[in-house]
């Protein structure tokens, strides 16, 4: 599983114009599932995520994650974090899970999510999303997990 989280002071996700998800200060989680993967490393990555100690504290040291300071999670689903440019020049997406895996392993990640932290907001699997964020710092950390 591959994501790519933002640290956001603000982020939100518009559908045909109209907001479906939006945080203030937390993460933007653009989460991408890959062939191989199951609920179980879904859960090691949602660990992950809401341990990494990537926000500041009162010394401005990133030292506390987004459960210490009660940030929102915004979680968007991007298969396009799978892309294959090695060769020419169209990426390939053959390293992303096929559509019904990937929306099965989203909603599992989501559900977790929302179990363990109290603020998760979401984009909607397979639409077009229009995704506005401030990135704080800016801070953008890649994670890929695998099994």
């Amino acid at each position: 599983m591959i994501s790519v989280l933002q640290r956001v002071s603000e982020a939100r996700v518009e559908i045909d114009g109209e907001t479906v998800g939006s945080v203030g200060e937390g993460l933007l989680v653009l989460l991408c599932a890959e062939p191989d993967d199951t609920e179980a490393v879904g859960e090691k990555m949602l660990a992950k995520i809401l341990k990494l100690r990537i926000f500041g504290d009162a010394a401005g040291k990133m030292n506390l994650s987004v459960q210490d300071i009660a940030g929102g999670l915004l979680i968007v689903s991007q298969f396009t974090l799978a892309a294959d440019t090695k060769s020419g020049n169209r990426p390939g997406f053959t390293a992303a899970a096929p559509p019904a895996l990937g929306e099965s392993l989203y909603d599992s990640f989501v559900k977790a999510a929302r179990a363990a932290h109290p603020v998760v907001q979401t984009g909607r699997f397979g639409a077009d999303m229009k995704v506005h964020l401030v990135n704080d710092g800016p801070v953008t950390i890649p994670l890929q997990i695998k099994t």
